[in-house]
């Protein structure tokens, strides 16, 4: 009976028209976008590496758009309220979500969340990945990483290894870090990245796992050592620190990537369309020089597409809950 129930709408008269005038209203919004000022909210506070790359994207595809592009800082609860200040923004393009991996970590470390973050947002693409890397005090002996995974097993829980919070991408990379090396730290947390590096440089904790946008002006400067970075090659901006696995420990790969989402309901010709202009500005030579400037690697074009943002959020969720849970972390 289904298939005749269907027919009979869409041969009712009063039913075509009504659909025709849906799709034109739907073709109309979308021609017309944006047609004012477009926020994207950064879900953490002004100063930190999301914020910055949002800013410089911000700043490339207010050129493409032809309206401004705003950043908005809401920070608070490891990211989670300027989420859910997104899910619940007007589905029509002007209001968007620039996220890292910590929207992939939220599930397992909030037991009560205001979204769903596979239901209540729309992807449009991936926008950048920044690999972490560990560096280490000064004052602190090991002086290579298989030297310093070395000590962690001789000397379980002795080493004082910070972090910027339950859940930052610091704390992230410090507890698969000890997982995958089967060690033990005293995990230090502090509010930011910036208390934890000043408290490194000072030498009153011994290591942290952070992104380079943060920790590598100190390295340059000769105020912490650098043990590895979590890629395949090493940096440009930092060519003398080994890779994990030139280090001793293959297989140890981290990136804080980056995505852009718009609220559920989006019209997919208006997330085609921020889609094309976040393409647009990752092209620009001048956009991929500052990038490189801050050790940020843009995604080849076959990841640029909002399914492939799709399929990888789902993929982190899965790959962080058994991490998190195992290290009894959460986040209240």
């Amino acid at each position: 009976m289904r298939p005749l129930i269907r027919n009979t709408l869409i041969r009712n008269p009063l039913a075509q028209t009504l659909i025709a005038a849906a799709l034109s209203a739907a073709s109309v919004a979308a021609l017309a976008f944006p047609n004012k000022p477009v926020t994207i909210v950064v879900p953490y506070a002004a100063g930190g590496s999301t914020d910055v790359l949002a800013r410089v994207l911000a700043e490339a595809m207010t050129r493409d758009l032809g309206q401004q592009v705003i950043v908005e800082n809401l920070g608070g609860a490891g990211g989670t309220i300027g989420t859910s200040r997104v899910t619940r923004a007007q589905a029509d393009g002007h209001t968007l979500l620039l996220h890292n991996m910590g929207i992939a970590t939220a599930p397992a470390l909030y037991s009560k969340l205001a979204f769903d973050v596979r239901r209540d947002l729309e992807p449009i693409a991936l926008a950048g990945d920044v690999p972490m890397i560990l560096v280490r005090s000064k004052g602190f002996a090991p002086a290579t990483l298989a030297d310093f995974i070395a000590h962690m097993k001789a000397r379980p829980g002795e080493v004082r290894f910070s972090h910027a919070g339950v859940g930052a991408t610091s704390h992230l990379c410090a507890m698969l870090l000890l997982q995958t090396t089967g060690t033990e730290a005293t995990l230090v947390p502090y509010r930011g990245t910036g208390p934890a590096l000043q408290d490194l440089v000072a030498g009153n904790v011994d290591v942290i796992c952070d992104q380079p946008v943060a920790t590598g002006p100190h390295i340059q400067a000769g105020m912490l050592q650098g043990y590895a970075v979590a890629t395949r090659e090493r940096l440009p901006s930092l060519p003398d620190v080994p890779t994990f696995a030139q280090a001793g420990q293959p297989g140890f790969e981290l990136a804080v990537w980056h995505g852009l989402y718009a609220p559920r309901g989006t019209l997919q010709a208006v997330i085609e369309r921020l889609n094309k202009s976040l393409r647009t500005a990752l092209a620009e030579p001048a956009l991929v020089k500052r990038f490189t400037d801050m050790s940020v690697i843009i995604p080849p074009a076959d990841r640029l597409t909002p399914d492939a943002l799709r399929q990888h959020t789902a993929a982190e969720i899965k790959r962080w809950d058994p991490v998190i849970k195992a290290a009894g972390a959460k986040a209240e």
